[in-house]
Order: structure tokens, then C-alpha cells, then sequence
């Protein structure tokens, strides 16, 4: 497709990209865009990120970049970082004769790893020994196009002509709305289950519809999603959740079959109904997250976790209590139940799961507002994302909106209301003021002697 018949233009491109292209042209290396990033440029969206792709091999492309990783201890590609931005470069790949051979990348990702997570993926996917280049197989452009997920995915913009090129069909499923997987949609989904995740998620994003033969074995094949790593799991939850369609994805998610298989402790709690209603904290939970990222503001995975898993601690809290557990210790033992659980399928490392906790722990606090306790609680690092999700509580009509109120108004008064208010929340005594306790003085006898 030449120039005048797309919406790309080099305008519309990041800086750094251009400068990654332009250095591999003049080496005299194919040059090309690829994947989410054209795919959004066509459809007149802004892209969040931009990967590379080229004939040079992953050290040829190092040399060519001083400030260049090779990355991926099976899959190699290089990234090269310009600051906070990284430009994902990868070697044109080709189908392997012998599908056990293939070391199933997660090809067409786009680079779409959370800012937040990049320290963290470099941390597991150190630089190589050499004898890992063994393990890919390089190809050509087409083949390269054909071993790529969905076909809106597969589309290329060429640096040296400014052309787009579309070996299996993605620009008519963009002009259709249509997302098809590349070949057998069942075989595909066999090789790496996480591709049926991405299709919800592209669904989502894009608005678009799955093409009929994506779709059918979604349901049947949903249950493979038990053979991924949890580590990997967790990175896709933050794809599917923190992107601002996270409302939508759920949707789709339950309606494929696909959520029991990423949080199957909150899907049966989410069976149940509470006084003949459906449960809505993790929707609203959901829809406030959109809003945030749609509005640029920061999200946080503790928060969405709080969400996903707190309807089957407080269900388990609730039969706790019934046996005789006081609250306190019942929302511990319960998290720590519901947690246990949970790390079999996604993985919540421990700085997500420690703050996810505090907000849970937190609920029960907002009660106790006499004297000083209000204004620690207020001075707590958690109180923000802790009072969010309580005004969630009280939206599904769980917790009192009373007190919802009460802390909004407590965080905006000024000091002297702020001390009127918490006394008013002090319980009443028969003299008004309690009687100190004198402290008995110990007898000769009862002092101990030093030698």
C-alpha cells in the first residue's frame, strides 16, 4: 500500500523509532514498524509503544545502538532505551519445521509491558549466552507476517518508501472491524493458551468483533490457561486490567469462559447474590480504574487486586465470623486463605499483595474515629487507595454511606472541625471524664535487690 493510500505518516511516529529505523536503513538492514503500533497509526489512534523489525540478527543490531540490550534468553530481541522509552527490535522470524522447536514468544506484543514492570522482566530475561541464538529461527519478512498472532497485528510500514505491506489480510479486517487469528485458531491457542487472553484484550481495545472461527474453541480450550506460569499470568493481568477497557475485558473475559480460569475464587463468589442482587463492587472497581487511566491519573495493581479478591475474603471473614472469630483475626486468616489460593493461577508479588492487604485491613478501622484515631488513620500511606475502596463498599450499598461521608468531609474540614468531629465519636461516660487509674506503689518487699 503506497503512501497516499494510508493514514501512517512519520509525523505521527516517536522520535526515538525513527531514529531506530533510520540507523538500520543506513546500515543497509530492512527498516520496518510493525505490529500494534501500525495498526493503531492506520486506524488514526495514537500508539502507546513501537517495535522494530528487521533482517539484522540481534548482535548486528547492538553494535549498532550504544545504548542497546539483547534481551530473552530463547526469543532474543534488543532493546534500545532512549530514557524511560524503549524501541523493541526483533529479527524477522520464520515457522519452524518441527513445531516443538518453537520457543512460542509472544509474538506481535508490541511492547506493551506496564512501565512499572520493565525493571522487573529485565530482571528474569538477562543478556544470553551465546549458544541461546541456537534456539531461533530467522526467516523472511512473509514468513516472518504468517507466524504472527492476529492478521491486524501482521501489518508492516517500511521506513525506506513509506509503504504498508500486509501479507494475510489485516487491512481489510481493520476496514471490517473483524480480529482473526493467523491459521488454525484452535492450533494456535494450543501452542500458547495466552493468546485467547489477547484476543479478548484486542477485542476490547479495538471494539472490534472476533472473526467466527477465532471465537468457537475459546470455551472448549479456556481450561489450558491452567498450564501458564503464574509469573507470566500476572504480567498479562495487568495488560487485560490496567489499559483503560478494563470493564469491557471482564465482560468478555466471563462471557468466554476464560476469567474462572484467572480468578476462580471470585468467580463462584460472584454466583452468589446478596439479598437477591448481583454482586457490582468489582465492576464499579473496574469502571474507576478506566476512568483513572483514561484521565492519565496513576493505578496501581494493589488496588485492582484488592478488588478482584475481596468478595471471597469477605465471604470467608463472614463464615469465620460465624465460628467464634473475631473480625480482626478472621480478615487475616481469610486473605491469607483467599491468597494461597489465588498465587496457584496469577502471582501477586509481594509488594502488590502487602499494600493490598493494608487497604482490606483498613475497612474495619474506618469504624474507630474517637480521639487521635482518625487522624492517624488519615496520616497512613494507604489512606487514599484504603478510603477509594471504601467509597466503593458504600456505592454496592456494603458499607454505611454515613461513614463514607463522614471521611469525606473529615479529609477537607479544618482542624478545630476535625477535633469536634472525632469527639463527638467518643463514647459517653456516666461523669464525663474517666477516672485515672492510680498506679500502686510496690512495697519494700516486692522491690528487687542488685548485686
Amino acid at each position: 500500500m503506497p503512501r497516499a493510500q494510508h493514514h501512517v505518516s512519520r509525523a505521527l511516529i516517536s522520535e526515538n523509532a525513527l531514529k531506530v529505523l533510520y540507523r538500520l536503513k543506513d546500515a543497509g538492514y530492512a527498516s520496518l514498524l510493525v505490529g500494534g503500533c501500525v495498526r493503531d497509526l492506520m486506524l488514526g489512534r495514537e500508539p502507546k509503544d513501537f517495535d522494530v523489525v528487521t533482517d539484522a540478527r540481534p548482535e548486528q543490531i547492538r553494535k549498532l545502538f550504544h545504548n542497546a540490550r539483547v534481551i530473552g534468553r530463547r526469543f532474543r530481541l534488543v532493546h534500545v532505551r532512549f530514557g524511560r522509552e524503549i524501541i523493541e527490535v526483533a529479527t524477522f522470524r520464520a515457522i519452524p519445521h518441527d513445531a516443538s522447536e518453537e520457543p512460542i514468544p509472544q509474538e506481535g506484543e508490541e511492547a506493551e509491558e506496564i512501565e512499572d514492570e520493565i525493571e522487573d522482566i529485565e530482571k528474569f530475561e538477562d543478556d544470553a549466552p551465546a549458544e541461546a541464538t541456537d534456539h531461533n529461527i530467522f526467516g523472511s519478512q512473509e514468513e516472518d507476517a504468517v507466524r504472527r498472532d492476529f492478521t491486524v497485528n501482521a501489518l508492516y510500514y517500511d521506513i525506506r518508501d513509506f509503504s504498508v505491506m500486509d501479507y494475510v489480510g489485516g487491512a481489510e479486517d481493520l476496514k471490517r472491524g473483524v480480529l482473526r487469528v493467523i491459521g488454525n485458531p484452535e492450533s494456535r491457542y494450543r501452542e500458547d493458551p495466552v493468546r485467547m487472553l489477547r484476543a479478548v484484550r484486542f477485542a476490547a481495545k479495538l471494539g472490534f468483533k472476533f472473526e467466527e472461527k477465532t471465537a468457537a474453541p475459546i470455551r472448549d480450550l479456556a481450561p489450558l490457561l491452567t498450564t501458564v506460569p503464574p509469573a507470566r499470568m500476572f504480567e498479562e493481568v495487568l495488560k487485560l486490567f490496567h489499559s483503560g477497557y478494563a470493564l469491557e475485558t471482564y465482560e468478555m473475559l466471563r462471557h468466554y469462559g476464560l476469567f474462572q480460569h484467572l480468578f476462580p475464587l471470585t468467580e463462584k463468589s460472584l454466583e452468589r447474590e446478596e439479598q437477591g442482587f448481583p454482586v457490582t463492587l468489582l465492576p464499579r472497581a473496574l469502571a474507576n480504574t478506566d476512568a483513572r487511566v483514561n484521565e492519565d491519573k496513576p493505578v496501581t495493581p494493589a488496588f485492582l487486586f484488592a478488588a478482584m479478591l475481596w468478595e471471597p475474603v469477605r465471604q470467608q471473614m463472614g463464615e469465620l465470623i460465624a465460628s467464634g472469630i473475631n473480625s480482626y483475626d478472621a480478615m487475616f486468616r481469610a486473605a491469607d486463605q483467599v491468597l494461597r489460593e489465588q498465587l496457584r493461577y496469577v502471582s501477586i508479588p509481594k509488594r502488590f499483595s502487602v499494600p493490598m492487604r493494608e487497604i482490606w485491613s483498613m475497612q474495619d478501622r474506618f469504624e474507630r474515629r474517637a480521639g487521635q484515631q482518625a487522624f492517624r488513620l488519615l496520616e497512613n500511606k494507604r489512606f487514599r487507595a484504603a478510603y477509594d475502596f471504601l467509597l466503593l463498599r458504600a456505592a454496592t450499598g456494603e458499607a454505611d454511606q454515613a461513614l463514607a461521608d463522614w471521611w469525606t468531609h473529615f479529609q477537607t474540614a479544618g482542624d478545630d472541625e476535625r477535633r469536634a468531629m472525632t469527639a463527638q465519636m467518643a463514647p459517653a461516660t456516666g461523669t464525663g471524664k474517666r477516672k485515672r487509674r492510680r498506679r500502686r506503689r510496690p512495697s519494700s518487699a516486692q522491690v528487687p535487690r542488685h548485686e
